[in-house]
């Protein structure tokens, strides 16, 4: 793994070119076409009931219960906080829910009518209102999942005291994070702050190295092999920080930053597996 520099941390064609992924695969508006096409197909077959847990539209999520569920997988979306839906994703049920696992997809205010902090507020009361309403069985078997700004909501879950909630200060078995983003300054250089709107003092701030897990369970981390090395570092450096709490990050052979997240929808893949062996450990 090559760290950069000072200087291109601060570049904005650098940084532009290591953090936005539309700009490293082909087609991207095919890809999120292709995203609502299975989504609709899974909302029309799946029993998906919506929770909500606060008074915005945007804060709800979808239940989706597997008969006799071998354990509950909650996925928290990308977007960089400032784009998409649960409603987008609504595919990540298939493979998991097929297997017998319950689903739960997460959604969020969005930035810039909101900050990057109060969106893992949101997430902390989702994760609480569903903890309340799940089977005991459930309880027991519980997974926090996320993808990009996801994987940094993830680990924004491990960082909470919960007890504040009250739940256990551990409520849930584990966690996996997809192509992360978790040291965030160097967003600041993008375009993407245009409407994230952090300062430096916030971003510096809100960065998961000014944070410490609390809750004592392993949270993995994994990225695509084809990503720029922005990605690569974000995940290997959160490990390292966080390394009582996570195992070294590894690499998805052949994946870019969608191809990763879509294997969640192709029962077998190395997602789905990684995903079903940490909460079945």
């Amino acid at each position: 793994m090559t760290r950069p520099t000072p200087a291109q941390l601060v570049d904005p064609a650098w940084c532009e070119a290591q953090y936005n992924p539309r700009l490293t695969v082909a087609d991207p508006a095919a890809i999120l076409a292709r995203y609502a096409d299975w989504a609709a197909q899974s909302r029309a077959r799946l029993p998906f009931r919506t929770i909500a847990y606060g008074s915005d539209p945007r804060e709800v999520l979808d239940y989706v219960p597997a008969p006799d569920s071998r354990g509950l997988i909650a996925y928290i979306h990308g977007g960089y906080w400032r784009a998409q839906h649960k409603d987008d994703y609504s595919w990540v049920v298939d493979a998991f829910h097929a297997a017998g696992f319950s689903v739960a997809i997460i959604t969020y205010p969005l930035c810039p009518q909101v900050t990057v902090e109060a969106i893992a507020g949101c997430c902390r009361r989702a994760v609480a209102r569903l903890w309340q309403e799940l089977p005991v069985a459930e309880r027991s078997r519980f997974l926090v999942t996320g993808h990009s700004a996801g994987g940094y909501l993830t680990a924004a879950m491990f960082a909470t005291d919960w007890t504040a909630f009250g739940l256990p200060q551990t409520p849930f078995i584990g966690g996996v994070s997809y192509s992360g983003v978790f040291d965030l300054p160097p967003l600041l250089a993008t375009s993407m702050n245009a409407l994230i709107r952090m300062s430096p003092d916030q971003a510096r701030d809100w960065s998961m190295d000014r944070q410490m897990p609390r809750v004592q369970a392993p949270f993995l981390l994994t990225y695509g092999a084809d990503e720029p090395g922005e990605f690569h570092r974000q995940s290997v450096e959160q490990a390292e920080r966080w390394a009582g709490t996570c195992p070294p990050a590894t690499a998805a052979a052949g994946c870019n930053h969608f191809t990763i997240v879509e294997q969640l929808r192709q029962p077998g893949s190395p997602m789905v597996t990684l995903t079903t062996q940490a909460l079945l450990r």
